[in-house]
């Protein structure tokens, strides 16, 4: 077993058990992983997209306050961020709900 996620700033004991949840058990795979794919993982199992955990790990593997990402650099991360909700995005449950979303009566990000 590698370094505890935990020992990386910004991640707490929640996250450490998310990513050890999505296959990731140590500081090492998540810094290999980089945040883009572990995020993905996340979200493959189950995490509910929120930006703020996005950004809160990319900074974490730049050793950077959470709090440190502004202007330009979180507009970016925004984008990749967006990106990678757009190709995890779990399908909808229904036929209903799909044709709901098609015509644009349903939010797809309320569920």
């Amino acid at each position: 077993m590698g370094t505890p996620i935990s020992s990386l700033r910004n991640m707490g004991p929640a996250m450490e058990a998310a990513f050890a949840k999505a296959g990731i058990p140590d500081a090492e795979t998540l810094r290999d992983l980089g945040a883009d794919a572990a995020y993905a993982r996340l979200l493959r199992h189950g995490a509910k997209p929120h930006f703020i955990p996005f950004y809160v790990i990319e900074m974490a593997l730049q050793g950077r306050p959470w709090n440190d990402c502004k202007g330009d650099e979180k507009t970016a991360l925004r984008a990749r961020f967006d990106a990678l909700k757009a190709r995890h995005a779990a399908p909808p449950a229904s036929e209903l709900e799909a044709f709901l979303d098609r015509i644009g009566v349903r939010d797809p990000d309320a569920s």
